[in-house]
Order: C-alpha cells, then structure tokens, then sequence
C-alpha cells in the first residue's frame, strides 16, 4: 500500500511540475510573435488619405478608440475625441477583464517607433511586449496589405495630441494565460483589383472586421455559421442587441436586397435630412457604428455585397434586441 501512495505521489507531482512549467511558458514566454520591425512609414498626402479613410470608415479604429455618445442611437464618435481612448469592454458587458482602448494619439505614441505600431496593429502585441486582447481584430488586420497598415499608422501620427492617460487593460483567469497564446504572426495580402469585385469585397470586408460580430462565437472561437449573425452584444442598461444574418438566405438574411439596398442602408446616415435619435435606456440601441460606415465609399459597398452574396445561404432567424427586465 505504501508502494502505492509513493508511486501516486510521484505521479501528482511531476504532473504538477509539467502544469506548473506549461502556465509559466505560456504567462512569461508568450506571445511570441519576433521584434517589431525597422519600418519608418513615409508620411505622404496620399497615404494620410488612405488612413484616413480607413481609420474612420472602414477599419473604425477611432469608433474604441475616441468617445462615442451612447446617449444617441449607434453611439456616433464626438468630434475633437480622435483617438484619446477610454471606452471600456468590461465584464459588464461580459468580456472575460476590463479592456480599455488606449490613448493612440502623439501624446501617447510619441515613443513608440512605426514599427511599434505597425506590431500591435497586425500582430497584437504592445509595446512592451503585453498580448492584446482581440477586441481589436489585430487576427484580420495581419491579412491586409501592408500599405493599408503603413497608411493608418501615418494618419495615427497625423492626429492632434490629446492629453489622456488610460487604465492598462487586464484579464480574469483563465484568459489572463489564455491571452498570450493569441497573437500571431500576421500573414499579409495584396488589395485585389476594384474589377475582382468578389475577392476586392472579402478583402474590404475583412479589413472592416465584419465576421467577428455577425458570427457567432464561444470563447473566442466561432461556433455558429459565417456572417449568419446572432452574436450578442449586452449594452450597458442590461438590454442585449444581436448582429443580423449577411448570408443570403430569402427569409432571414439579404437575399432579397439589392446592392442599391444595401448601399443606401448605409448612406442615409450621411444624408443631409437625417437627424440622429436620442436613445434613452431599455429602448433599440445598437453597436453596429452605421454614422462612421456611412462615409465608405459606394464602390466599397458594393463590393462587400457582392462579396456576402457569394456565400451561401444560412437559415438564422435573429431577434435583433432583448430589453433590459
């Protein structure tokens, strides 16, 4: 018997030594995605055009990472906010710690070198060499092409230096281990010809990060079809919104729109007669950031329909919003 217990101590303790040795690699040898690289973007009128627009409109870096007005519906940016960061994804909203957009203006990012930057945006590792947590789709934004990143980062240089010091963000356990194995390394792409209309469409599509809210997903890993929607968003009130179904099933998605449809269901929110609504708690609110989608060009749109319309149809009958009780 005592040859027994001694064997199964010996067996609890290296298993206990392999656990002990796997969080320590995982929490002080991860992420491990290689230096930044020694990259100094060339600031041009034309690139600052281009990160403009993408900052804004498509890759919405400034819907986290400025002040949105949630007391009005879909939340639109409060000019003179660029990229002083603050908005919080906390546990209220049910993320797994308390996630805080950091200040992305020169105030902040004066140290930090382009190929800093251009790091954390593609591989999502900081600075400092902490892991960031994919509420920026650092995942998608690794499969673009490398002059959309160097063109955001020369707009980022380009903003006004706001003087704001945020919270470091921090995780619950287990994704405080879990975190650092998601970085990767990014794996770049060319932008397609505008004429490619399909494969130009699931290139802007995935540089406005769209799957990741109109998939459904566990812990971070899908578990629902792609772009059928469902995901659920908890809104500071208690009230939950849910992303629509993009496939093109007739019934519960957009086989029955149009691209003209779907264009303008973007475009009324820059239309001159359009006034945005106050939203007070426990009535339809949504994330979905349509006034900064608005400004994406026509062509883009178009694409990113064609694109959706390419999928195949997914039946999911999606009930857009829970009030609070």
């Amino acid at each position: 018997m005592m040859k027994i217990l001694k064997i199964t101590g010996y067996v609890v303790g290296v298993i206990a030594i392999l656990i002990t040795g796997l969080l320590s690699y995982v929490k002080f040898a991860l992420p491990d995605v290689g230096p930044s690289p020694e990259i100094k973007v060339e600031i041009t009128i034309e690139k600052m055009e281009r990160g403009n627009y993408l900052a804004n409109h498509v890759m919405l870096c400034m819907a986290c990472h400025s002040t949105r007005d949630w007391s009005l519906f879909s939340g639109p940016m409060i000019s003179g906010t660029e990229g002083k960061g603050g908005e919080t994804f906390d546990q209220k909203l049910g993320f797994p710690g308390k996630y805080i957009a950091p200040n992305i203006t020169p105030f902040r990012l004066k140290n930090w070198t382009d190929g800093e930057i251009f790091r954390a945006v593609t591989s999502g590792v900081s600075k400092d060499g902490r892991a960031l947590f994919p509420i920026m789709p650092h995942h998608l934004y690794g499969q673009l092409d490398k002059n959309d990143i160097e063109s955001v980062i020369a707009y980022i240089r380009s903003l006004k230096p706001i003087e704001n010091e945020t919270e470091i963000s921090s995780s619950d356990f287990p994704m405080n281990f879990i975190i650092n194995t998601i970085p990767k390394k990014p794996s770049f792409s060319k932008i397609p010809q505008q004429s490619d209309k399909i494969n130009y469409g699931k290139y802007m599509i995935t540089a406005a990060g769209c799957i990741d809210c109109h998939t459904k997903s566990d812990k971070g890993e899908f578990v629902g079809e792609l772009y059928a929607g469902g995901f659920e968003f908890k809104l500071q009130d208690g009230s939950i919104v849910r992303s629509a179904n993009l496939t093109p099933d007739k019934t519960t998605g957009l086989g029955n729109w149009t691209s003209e449809q779907f264009i303008n269901r973007f475009k009324m929110y820059v239309d001159s007669s359009y006034v945005n609504q106050k939203v007070t708690p426990g009535r339809f609110q949504t994330v979905m950031p349509w006034t900064m989608f608005s400004g994406m060009n026509k062509a883009d749109l178009e694409a990113i329909f064609a694109y959706l319309q390419s999928l195949s149809p997914v039946k999911n009958q999606v009930e857009k919003f829970t009030p609070s009780k």
